[in-house]
């Protein structure tokens, strides 16, 4: 940790430090004309979302694409080969014809959809894996009615595992470039603001009622707030980013103190892999500098396959040490009638037909039919936005 994170007291990244495996001036040129004569691996939405995670550190200690050590590691067990927590595969699986054509020890040029080259990877390891132990390790499921289980099972059988180096960042919206900011970055502007405690809050949807309610919570407590909707690939029936970021920003504008809320976007994708991936987007946001993560009810869940609250269990397998960013548990919330307020469990002694159930998917299906959404649900300002995107829609 050097003197100016000493002095705000900011949190380490996982593992130590922050990888940087982005490429820029000659260097990036030079390795450019060079990928154009390599056998060549096209990536699809996630795996180039992953290779920009890898690149700017986001999701620090990995320098790469998982070998076979370090993938079993996370599946079995959830740490890395090195014993460090880790509760995702970040890897590149490929079909087996396409591994015979290259070699562990030679460069590969990783192409986006277009067929540009986006970066390189050095082959270190080819391997095959067990698709249906890692779904129900990873996702407690086999069933591809889960996203993520279909993903998987549309995958490649062997994984092409190294380092990596990113020549070119995947492409978001124009309105999204102000808010993309890396790790170093946002680290950099928690040091500027000289906030010693931040939250982060991770979040697939526009931010409701009780969304807002207990990150205000939270803040109460904390120096800043970092508000990291993921913006990368989502299910098909998802709001799309680019609403979801309107609805942030009206959001931020009028309801919480510019001082003290920040808006940044998270270039991944979602696995919907419940505990897992809880604990994985708090590390990630660890590596954003964030000293706290808020994890309410069925975090990162999907259709059931999880308990409301088994991310929570999850964290508490691990030393607090170890993972060293602090959990803040939300049980659930809802609009109370009678309370005339956004309350829980806790803080709410009347009955349930006072409360009114928030939650995105609730959302969703409301804008399905074209209706309305009630102020006990979100703000006026986002109603507009989300309202007008439907009908746009219809």
């Amino acid at each position: 940790m050097n003197t100016e994170e000493s002095r705000v007291g900011q949190i380490r990244p996982h593992g130590g430090s922050l990888v940087n495996r982005v490429l820029s001036g000659q260097e990036r040129e030079e390795v450019r004309a060079r990928a154009r004569e390599l056998k060549k691996i096209a990536l699809n939405a996630r795996t180039f979302s992953d290779l920009e995670l890898l690149a700017i550190g986001a999701v620090s200690p990995l320098e790469g694409f998982m070998v076979k050590r370090d993938y079993e590691g996370v599946v079995n067990e959830m740490r890395l080969s090195s014993g460090i927590p880790w509760t995702l595969p970040i890897t590149l699986a490929v079909f087996s014809e396409e591994a015979a054509e290259i070699k562990e020890g030679e460069d590969v040029a990783l192409l986006d959809s277009t067929g540009e080259i986006v970066g390189v990877l050095k082959l270190e390891e080819k391997y095959t894996y067990d698709k249906e132990k890692e779904a129900m390790e990873v996702y407690r499921t086999n069933e591809d009615r889960h996203p993520g289980v279909w993903y998987l099972h549309q995958r490649g059988d062997v994984q092409l595992g190294g380092r990596v180096h990113l020549l070119e960042r995947p492409p978001l919206p124009s309105s999204f470039e102000s808010y993309r900011l890396d790790p170093v970055e946002t680290r950099a502007v928690f040091r500027k603001l000289e906030w010693r405690t931040v939250v982060g809050f991770q979040t697939r949807n526009p931010i409701h009622r009780s969304h807002e309610y207990i990150q205000k919570c939270a803040l109460e407590l904390m120096d800043g707030l970092l508000i990291h909707p993921l913006v990368g690939k989502t299910k098909l029936d998802d709001i799309p980013s680019d609403v979801r970021l309107r609805c942030y920003e009206v959001l931020i504008e009028h309801y919480f103190p510019r001082d003290r809320a920040m808006l940044s976007v998270f270039p991944g994708a979602m696995r919907y892999a419940g505990p897992r991936e809880a604990v994985f987007h708090a590390l990630v946001r660890k590596n954003y500098g964030c000293t706290h993560f808020i994890v309410g009810r069925d975090a990162a869940g999907f259709g059931g396959y999880y308990g409301p609250y088994d991310a929570w269990d999850l964290f508490g397998r691990f030393e607090r040490s170890e993972l060293d960013i602090t959990p803040v548990f939300f049980a659930e919330t809802f609009y109370c009638r009678r309370c005339g307020a956004v309350a829980s469990a806790k803080t709410c002694p009347h009955d349930a037909s006072h409360r009114v159930a928030l939650s995105g998917t609730r959302v969703r299906e409301m804008l399905g039919r074209g209706d309305p959404l009630p102020e006990e649900f979100t703000r006026p300002e986002v109603d507009q936005i989300l309202s007008a995107w439907t009908r746009e829609g219809l």
